[in-house]
C-alpha cells in the first residue's frame, strides 16, 4: 500500500475561505472512519497582507506579499506536508515563483480550474474574483491556453463583485442576492456558457446560497485535487 500524502493548507486569505476549504476536503473524502480521512496541516496566516493592494500596489508591497507566502509554505514544507494547497486565487500569481523554491508540489487551483472547465466541454467562460486576479490576467491567461474564451465584468460590475468580497463576505456578511444576481443577468446576457467563482470569497458565498452548476468553484476543484493527489477517492455529494 502506498504512503499517503500529508495536505498542506496555506491559509487565512480569508480565515472564512479556509474555513469552508477544509469542510469541502472533509464533505469529499471517501472516508468512513477518522483514520480514513487526509492528515491535514492548515497554517491560517491571517496576517498575509491583502493580495490585490500588494499586487496592485509599489514591487515592494509585491514583494512583501511573496516573501510572506514564501516564509509561510517552506513552514508547512518542513514539518513534512507533502503537497501544498493555496485557497486564494489572487495569490496564485505568484504560485510558479513560490513552486521554483519549493521541493514539494504546489497545486496550481488556476490551471486545475481550467483544465477541468475545458473537460466539461465550456467555451466562453466569466471571471468573479477580485481586481487582483482580473487585472493580472492570471485566469484569462490560463483560458486563452486552453483556447476558451474568458469574459470579465464591466467596470461598474467588477466595483459589485470586491463589494460582495470586502464589503460582505470578509466582514462576516452572507452576502447580498441582489448584487449577485446583476452578475448572473450580465454573464448570461454576455454568452458566457459557465462562470468561475474565482475568489474563495465567492466560494463562500456559494456555500451559503445555493448557486447553479453554472457556477464553477476553483476552490471546490481545488479540494478534489488535493483528495486524489493525497492519495484518496472522492466521495460523491
Amino acid at each position: 500500500m502506498h504512503q499517503e500524502g500529508i495536505l498542506g493548507v496555506l491559509g487565512g486569505m480569508g480565515p472564512q475561505a479556509t474555513n469552508t476549504f477544509y469542510q469541502r476536503i472533509i464533505d469529499r473524502t471517501q472516508a468512513e472512519s477518522d483514520q480514513e480521512h487526509l492528515r491535514v496541516l492548515i497554517w491560517s496566516d491571517a496576517k498575509i497582507p491583502d493580495r490585490t493592494a500588494g499586487i496592485l500596489g509599489t514591487p515592494d508591497q509585491a514583494e512583501a506579499v511573496y516573501q510572506h507566502l514564501l516564509a509561510d509554505a517552506k513552514l508547512l514544507e518542513r514539518a513534512g506536508c507533502t503537497v501544498l494547497a493555496i485557497p486564494c486565487n489572487t495569490s496564485h500569481y505568484f504560485a510558479d515563483r513560490l513552486q521554483g523554491e519549493l521541493h514539494i508540489p504546489l497545486i496550481h487551483m488556476i490551471r486545475e480550474t481550467v483544465s477541468a472547465i475545458r473537460a466539461m466541454g465550456k467555451t466562453t467562460v466569466g471571471i468573479l474574483a477580485t481586481d487582483g486576479t482580473v487585472r493580472t490576467g492570471i485566469y484569462q491567461q490560463a483560458l486563452e491556453a486552453a483556447g476558451l474564451t474568458p469574459v470579465t465584468l464591466p467596470a461598474q460590475l467588477q466595483r459589485v463583485v470586491m463589494s460582495i468580497i470586502y464589503d460582505e463576505i470578509k466582514k462576516g456578511e452572507t452576502g447580498s442576492r441582489e448584487k449577485f444576481g446583476e452578475i448572473d443577468a450580465y454573464l448570461r446576457q454576455a454568452g458566457c456558457d459557465c462562470a468561475i467563482l474565482g475568489c474563495t470569497e465567492l466560494s463562500v458565498y456559494r456555500s451559503l446560497h445555493s448557486l447553479p452548476p453554472y457556477y464553477i468553484d476553483a476552490m471546490e476543484i481545488l479540494a478534489e485535487q488535493a483528495i486524489l493527489r493525497c492519495g484518496k477517492a472522492l466521495r460523491n455529494i
